[in-house]
């Protein structure tokens, strides 16, 4: 049983490294965003979606503990 989840996972990580090594090379095209005045380099579509993965992963937790702290019950002393 063991050896089958080792399988599955050895699978499932290879489909996500296929899934990504497809999106980076349709993805190719340069472009540059502007934001409130701020502008970056021309760089490809997948830089900055990957940047904001990274971001988003980042960030996700840190907000997700401090809704959890605010909203846990403070305990009398």
């Amino acid at each position: 049983m063991r050896g089958v989840k080792r399988v599955a996972l050895v699978l499932i990580v290879l489909i996500a490294a296929l899934a990504i090594l497809a999106f980076v090379l349709e993805n190719q095209q340069d472009v540059a965003l502007a934001f409130l005045g701020w502008s970056t380099p021309q760089l490809p579509v997948s830089v900055f979606v990957t940047l904001a993965l990274i971001v988003g992963m980042l960030v996700g937790p840190f907000l997700s503990l401090l809704v959890r702290r605010k909203a846990r019950p403070k305990s009398a002393l």
